[in-house]
């Protein structure tokens, strides 16, 4: 109902007129009137000063309409009436209003991110011990983390949040960790897109980040920064004012890191490409390395589709053995195999379509290769 606020003008003022009570703004695209601070005082306080200033405190950061993004009011040019900025009500929170259902954020340049899945179990997941028992301590907080700082009376010495780095080769389940957490606990996973924030412009990879972290407030979200090293590298030595403007970026960083209240989960292939200052504050550093052949052999195993059988029955152990290849890599051989089957007509992964497989994933790589 753009013309809302007109009518109740025209009715009040039928020769036309001011009514700076009412408050409100105009602006380029929307021909109609929309609500200020001023208006909500109007409407809900008329000239009681008390009412006006409890609405006032509505708008305060420390206000739960704030904190978890409802309705804010526009920031106004120094020295002009706070309650004059316009009011702001989320999309999320109109989408709610108005159907019921919240509104998931879609990928744009003010929110380069995606949502990612997985219909894998924890199961699916074949880690070392070491990994796991880190895994575990993860789940906990995700589970426990609002006892633990509301009850057991120590979130006063602890960091908002919880930052985890995952390092290690691509392929040994950094980002596949991450997806369920996500699924067991029922939390929306969100991957930031690099190449949409990183700018070379001063001050606009902050600009996009920040755009992230505050939509990402209060929500209950995971966000990976994949390849996070491009992002939180190490801070150089000032030898031109590009450097230095670099070095800001990472403190930046640095501070909103710490101050973000959800889980944040950055993964690289290299931990000393991250910078000391952000191993200091992580709460796990979680190394994946390559399977052994006990681990292939396990992830062969759940690999191998049911409705398939093996020429050999003895190949899983022997490639196992034979053939250092990450758990992704496994994925992609067996979906190479199948591919053969499908064009053959057969349902039997042959010995020669599983080698073959192996064979192309070790051209990617450039390593030598020999069959069994």
């Amino acid at each position: 109902m753009p013309h809302f606020f007109d009518d109740i003008i025209k009715e009040l003022y039928p020769e036309g007129g001011e009514f700076p009570e009412l408050g409100g703004i105009r602006l380029e695209n929307h021909r109609g009137m929309l609500p200020t601070g001023e208006t909500a005082q109007y409407i809900l306080a008329k000239e009681n000063i008390e009412k006006r200033l409890q609405i006032q405190q509505f708008f305060d950061t420390t206000h739960w309409f704030f904190k978890e993004q409802i309705i804010t009011i526009d920031a106004v040019k120094q020295g002009e009436p706070l309650m004059s900025g316009r009011l702001i009500l989320k999309s999320e929170t109109v989408h709610l209003l108005l159907y019921g259902e919240k509104l998931k954020p879609k990928f744009s340049p003010d929110f380069p991110a995606k949502e990612v899945f997985t219909q894998l179990e924890w199961q699916d997941l074949v880690v070392n011990a070491t990994v796991q028992n880190q895994i575990h301590q993860m789940r906990l907080w995700v589970k426990h983390h609002q006892t633990l700082r509301e009850n057991w009376g120590i979130g006063k010495h602890l960091l908002p949040g919880y930052r985890a780095l995952f390092y290690g080769p691509s392929g040994t389940g950094k980002t596949l960790t991450a997806t369920l957490l996500g699924k067991e606990f029922q939390r929306e996973v969100y991957r930031i897109d690099l190449s949409q924030v990183v700018s070379k412009y001063i001050g606009e990879t902050e600009k996009n980040l920040e755009k992230i972290f505050t939509q990402a407030e209060n929500k209950n979200w995971i966000l990976i920064f994949d390849e996070a090293d491009a992002l939180f590298g190490k801070r150089t030595q000032t030898k031109s004012s590009n450097d230095r403007y670099a070095n800001q970026e990472v403190s930046y960083l640095l501070q909103r890191v710490e101050n973000f209240n959800g889980l944040i989960i950055l993964t690289t292939n290299f931990k000393n490409n991250i910078d000391d200052a952000f191993l200091r504050r992580f709460n796990c550093l979680i190394s994946y390395s390559k399977p052994d052949a006990d681990e292939r052999f396990l992830l062969w195993q759940k690999m191998i589709p049911e409705n398939t059988t093996l020429e050999d029955v003895d190949i899983l152990r022997k490639i196992a053995t034979n053939y250092d290849l990450t758990g992704a890599q496994i994925v992609s051989v067996v979906a190479y195999a199948c591919l053969q089957a499908i064009e053959e007509k057969v349902s039997i992964l042959k010995n020669a379509f599983l080698l073959k497989g192996i064979e192309a994933e070790y051209l990617k790589e450039e390593r030598a290769f020999a069959y069994l």
